[in-house]
């Protein structure tokens, strides 16, 4: 079963854009394995919370990696 786990700032995306999200990596899947894969991709998006983010010793923010929508 094709699965991806997509790490996203808490409260920058709508269920819209969610959905958007979760269509293309699952396109993107079927067209690597074939249109079989579909059915079974498995696609999460997990949102961090205000805080949760850390790249080089420095804790990022929402704004910093993308803003709010």
């Amino acid at each position: 079963m094709p699965f991806a786990n997509l790490k996203v700032p808490a409260d920058t995306l709508t269920p819209e854009s969610k959905q958007k999200l979760i269509d293309a990596v699952t396109d993107a899947y079927a067209a690597v394995y074939g249109e079989r894969a579909r059915a079974n991709t498995l696609v999460l998006v997990d949102e961090v919370a205000e805080g949760g983010w850390g790249l080089g010793g420095t804790v990022l923010t929402a704004d910093m990696l993308g803003g709010r929508s």
